[in-house]
């Protein structure tokens, strides 16, 4: 064949591609995705995720290994639908009751933290796209949840920040700061576990202390322990997480609610999330009618309810209490009560200190205060 015949062949093949009504002729067999596969394919991805409760802020929250999955898990209950897990184990997924699951490991982290930080970083990127996906892009802040403890959640947590961190950073969230929730784990647990715990928490300060976490929640299960102390084995998790996450839900809530007493409002929590360390605590008061008596559930009630364990609550510098109550005892509570009370709580705290307050009638023939205490130096550790 003559060249001249090789380059009309070749012509014919190019001019085959080309006509006068479109630029390009592509082959019928090239592999595309029907429209339909498109439209499938495009519900995989959320933009905006609702949440079923109606709250002041749009939490997310992902939680690394078991004990911060069934952290995340609890909130879900409570109808936070911006709900992940990522874990180095399958089978700890599996029981996991949440849509959203990510497994990066294939058996288990054995409580090593250093085996789950090393499958973090060799995954980074699909976590992130992960947590694009569980997410969507409107929300106010990432909550990362970890058990102290275990190799998986202790692992992956401040690896796991920082890269929560990145995306806030690039959806332009409203705040930057991420939010650590990180349990202690009982003494019971050995020294490895307790060891694992002081280092997660350790690195959790160092974070909080760059600048990139806020605010960072302790939960003590030897607290919850000392609290609860006859629950059974099958209760007793779910009880701990609830506790913590109920109230941490309750500020969320209430500060989105009008009150005919007086509001605690959505810029009064957000202070206290802003503050570094927090703990939450609620007390019942029996004696509503005596001052004293309700001084004294601020002044001891309080310590003794905070589920954070040994933390000097005199170095907070912000607190939030609510008070919530049946509408008869309100209607015979003296105001002075709650203001001595309330004072009492600004001379606890540190010098220069700030209590938001806020007052809201309940379902309930009862007297409740909850407290939020932010600005924290960190538990003592044992």
């Amino acid at each position: 064949m003559s060249d001249n015949e090789n380059t009309e062949n070749n012509e014919d093949a190019i001019k085959s591609l080309y006509n006068d009504s479109v630029d390009i002729s592509l082959p019928e067999d090239m592999l595309m995705p029907s429209p339909e596969e498109l439209s499938e394919s495009s519900k995989v991805y959320k933009n905006e995720i609702e949440d079923d409760v109606d709250v002041s802020f749009k939490f997310a929250f992902i939680g690394a290994g078991q004990a911060g999955s069934r952290i995340v898990e609890t909130f879900k209950k409570l109808g936070y639908n911006r709900a992940a897990a990522i874990n180095t184990a399958q089978q700890d997924l599996n029981t996991v009751d949440l849509e959203n699951k990510l497994c990066i490991g294939d058996g288990g982290a054995g409580k090593q933290p250093a085996l789950a930080t090393e499958k973090f970083k060799e995954n980074k990127e699909d976590v992130l796209d992960f947590m694009r996906y569980s997410f969507g892009e409107t929300f106010n802040r990432i909550f990362v949840c970890a058990g102290g403890g275990g190799g998986s959640g202790s692992g992956m947590l401040s690896p796991l920040v920082q890269t929560a961190h990145e995306l806030q950073v690039s959806l332009n969230t409203p705040s930057k700061q991420v939010g650590v929730i990180v349990t202690l784990p009982k003494k019971s647990e050995g020294p490895k576990v307790q060891a694992n715990a002081s280092k997660a928490l350790s690195d959790a300060m160092s974070l909080k202390n760059r600048g990139l976490v806020s605010p960072l929640i302790v939960l003590d299960n030897e607290k919850i322990s000392a609290l609860y102390p006859n629950l059974p084995v099958s209760k007793f998790w779910g009880t701990a997480n609830s506790s913590m996450a109920g109230m941490f839900h309750l500020f969320n809530m209430t500060s989105n609610k009008d009150s005919s007493y007086s509001t605690f409002d959505k810029n009064d929590y957000k202070t206290i999330l802003d503050s570094g360390s927090v703990a939450f605590g609620v007390s019942p008061v029996q004696k509503w009618d005596d001052p004293v008596a309700l001084s004294r559930v601020v002044r001891d009630g309080i310590k003794n309810s905070l589920l954070s364990g040994s933390v000097d609550i005199s170095t907070g510098s912000v607190a939030g209490v609510i008070v919530i109550a049946g509408k008869q005892v309100l209607d015979e509570l003296p105001q002075s009560h709650i203001d001595q009370a309330l004072d009492q709580l600004n001379r606890i705290l540190g010098q220069g200190s700030t209590v938001h307050r806020g007052i809201y009638s309940g379902d309930k023939p009862s007297l409740m205060i909850f407290t939020a205490v932010g600005g924290l130096a960190p538990p003592t550790m044992r």
